[in-house]
């Protein structure tokens, strides 16, 4: 009864960590938006927000480390689960990254671009309402096996959507007239953008490994 009990409280927080990581993403997005839309002050309130819950998702992260370690799981699981949250967890970071780049060091987006950086963002750090679904179908054990690769194949779609806003941004920043150090400044904020949806796919990998280890 005690077993079932660890699982129950490991499975509250990682469920608790999805939120603040998914809201931690959206609170990015919409600070780039606002940066793109040259709303600065509302930028800022936004990255705020982003950086204080990506502070939240790595001390509910830890709580998840000390009660694996506890016993929570089998051992076969136990690696396994935590590296699924870690990869969760690299999500909020990159959403995080890309937000500060914004506020950091922003990037001169040329109005004839920003709707192009605008679409990729939404598409990257979107991924998580994939990633989340597929997370959730997971652990509340609702769903199929077979629902939940379901989730986790289109988290490699909407990925691959992803890449080819990038290829198609990558080329227009550089057959442009800019001179090259903006074209380089520009490619820079494009990757920490897809740096979202990339650690996005990975998470999704994990998790996928973590379902077929639970059918053993």
């Amino acid at each position: 009864m005690a077993f079932f009990k660890k699982e129950k409280a490991v499975i509250e927080l990682i469920l608790k960590h999805l939120d603040m990581v998914e809201d931690c993403v959206k609170a990015s997005l919409n600070a780039e938006e606002f940066y793109l839309q040259d709303d600065i002050s509302q930028a800022k309130i936004h990255a705020r927000s982003s950086r204080s819950l990506e502070s939240e998702a790595d001390l509910i992260r830890h709580d998840i480390r000390d009660k694996l370690y506890s016993g929570a799981y089998l051992p076969l699981l136990r690696e396994d689960i935590y590296k699924l949250v870690e990869s969760i967890d690299r999500v909020a970071n990159a959403a995080e990254a890309c937000c500060d780049f914004f506020l950091n060091q922003r990037p001169a987006v040329p109005k004839e671009m920003k709707s192009h950086f605008l679409a990729v963002a939404r598409e990257s750090l979107g991924i998580i309402v994939s990633l989340k679904l597929a997370v959730l179908c997971y652990f509340k054990g609702d769903c199929k096996i077979e629902t939940v690769r379901d989730h986790t194949r289109e988290i490699g779609f909407q990925e691959s959507r992803v890449d080819k806003h990038e290829w198609d941004l990558t080329k227009e920043i550089f057959i442009s007239e800019m001179d090259f150090a903006h074209k380089l400044h520009l490619k820079l904020c494009l990757d920490s953008i897809v740096e979202v949806s990339d650690r996005a796919e990975d998470a999704g990998d994990q998790l996928e490994l973590a379902t077929l280890k639970s059918m053993v």
